[in-house]
C-alpha cells in the first residue's frame, strides 16, 4: 500500500510538469506556425503569446503581432482619376448595386445617373478636371463621417505616404476560438489580418460616404488608406496570391487571413474557381480537414466576414496596450475616424 501511495504521489508531482511542458511545446509550435504564415508581412514585433480579455469577458491567451500595413508584393493605388477622360487604369474600383465598378472618368461623370441624384458633381464641366483630395489635410477632412462641407462632391483618397514613419497596428487574437453567446459585429475590431500584414476591415461606411456626395474609392485590390489604421482591405481580391484557387488547401480554398475571433479566413473560391457554398450567416462552415472557418465574401458585398461566431480580440494603434475587448466600445470605426483602442 505504501508503494502504491508513493507511486501516486510521484505521478501527481510529475503530471503538472508534463502538462506545462506540453503547453510550452504547443505554444512554440503555434508561434512557429504564425511566423511562417506572416512571413511576407512587415512584422515589427511578435508574434508572441499574451494574456487577453475577449469581447464577452473570457480571459484567455492570445497571440499579439505588431505590423506595418504595407504589402510588399505590389504598390497600393491608384484610387481617383483626375479627369473625366481618364480610363480605368487611372483609378480604382467602387461597389454599387451588387457589382464592382471601375472608377474611371466616365464613372465620375455619370454618378448622378448611377445614384439618381442631380447633386452629384465631382468635376469641373468646363475642363473635365475631377476634384480629388490631394493633400493629407484634405484627406482627413473628407475621410470621416461628418465630411467637411468644402470637401463634399470630391473623390476622396488618402495616400500611404501620409502615414507617420513609425505607424503600426497591433492585433491581439485568441489562440483558440471561444464561442460567443451571440454573433459578434465585425465593425468593432475589423474582420482580421491578412497574411501580408494588411488589415481585413469591416464594412466600409458606404451610406455615410455617399450622403456627402463623395466616393472613397478602393484600389483594384479592394484597399484604401486612412491615417489611423493605414492601408486596409474592404474586399479580398486576386492581389492576395491564391485567392482564385491556386495552391489550394484541404477544401480547395486558400487561407488568406486570421479572423479577430481566431478562426481562419479562406478564399471565396475553390481550386476549380467555383464559389464555395454551404456557408452560414457569418460566411463560415465546418470542414473535416480544417474545422470551422470563414470564406471571404464577394467583393461587392462590402463584407469580408459578415459576423463572428466566437469572441473577438483587439486591434490597436498602441502596441503596448492591454487587450480588454469587453470594455464599453466607442462607435464603430469609420474610414478616417479613430478606431476603438485596446484597453
Amino acid at each position: 500500500m505504501r508503494i502504491s501511495l508513493l507511486s501516486q504521489c510521484i505521478v501527481l508531482a510529475i503530471a503538472p510538469v508534463a502538462a506545462f511542458a506540453n503547453n510550452d511545446a504547443a505554444s512554440t509550435d503555434r508561434i512557429s506556425e504564425l511566423e511562417a504564415f506572416f512571413s511576407t508581412a512587415v512584422v515589427l514585433n511578435g508574434p508572441e503569446i499574451v494574456d487577453c480579455t475577449l469581447s464577452q469577458g473570457t480571459q484567455t491567451k492570445c497571440f499579439s503581432i505588431t505590423v506595418k500595413p504595407e504589402p510588399q508584393d505590389y504598390t497600393p493605388g491608384p484610387w481617383c482619376p483626375t479627369n473625366i477622360e481618364d480610363d480605368a487604369s487611372k483609378g480604382g474600383i467602387w461597389f454599387a448595386d451588387g457589382k464592382v465598378l471601375d472608377v474611371d472618368g466616365d464613372f465620375i461623370a455619370t454618378l448622378d445617373t448611377l445614384y439618381n441624384d442631380g447633386e452629384w458633381q465631382l468635376y469641373d464641366p468646363a475642363t473635365g478636371e475631377i476634384r480629388v483630395t490631394d493633400t493629407q489635410e484634405a484627406c482627413e477632412a473628407a475621410a470621416r463621417p461628418d465630411v467637411a462641407e468644402e470637401y463634399q462632391n470630391y473623390c476622396v483618397q488618402c495616400l500611404p505616404e501620409y502615414m507617420a514613419e513609425d505607424a503600426s497596428m497591433t492585433y491581439v487574437i485568441p489562440l483558440e476560438p471561444h464561442s460567443a453567446t451571440s454573433d459578434q459585429d465585425t465593425r468593432e475590431s475589423g474582420s482580421g489580418l491578412a497574411y501580408n500584414g494588411v488589415r481585413l476591415d469591416g464594412p466600409a461606411p458606404v451610406e455615410d460616404i455617399l450622403s456627402a456626395h463623395t466616393i472613397a474609392a478602393f484600389d483594384d485590390c479592394g484597399g484604401h488608406v486612412n491615417t489611423h489604421v493605414g492601408y486596409h482591405y474592404h474586399s479580398v481580391r486576386d492581389c492576395l496570391p491564391g485567392v482564385n484557387g491556386a495552391d489550394a488547401g484541404p477544401e480547395g480554398a486558400v487561407k488568406v487571413g486570421i479572423a479577430m475571433d481566431g478562426y481562419d479566413i479562406y478564399s471565396r473560391f475553390n481550386s476549380a474557381g467555383k464559389v464555395i457554398g454551404g456557408l452560414d450567416n457569418c460566411g463560415g462552415r465546418w470542414d473535416e480537414g480544417i474545422g470551422y472557418h470563414y470564406h471571404a465574401g464577394a467583393a461587392a458585398t462590402n463584407a469580408i466576414v459578415s459576423c463572428f461566431k466566437a469572441e473577438t480580440g483587439c486591434a490597436s494603434e498602441d502596441s503596448g496596450a492591454q487587450c480588454d475587448a469587453s470594455v464599453v466600445r466607442r462607435p464603430p470605426p469609420q474610414d478616417g475616424a479613430r478606431p476603438p483602442r485596446a484597453g
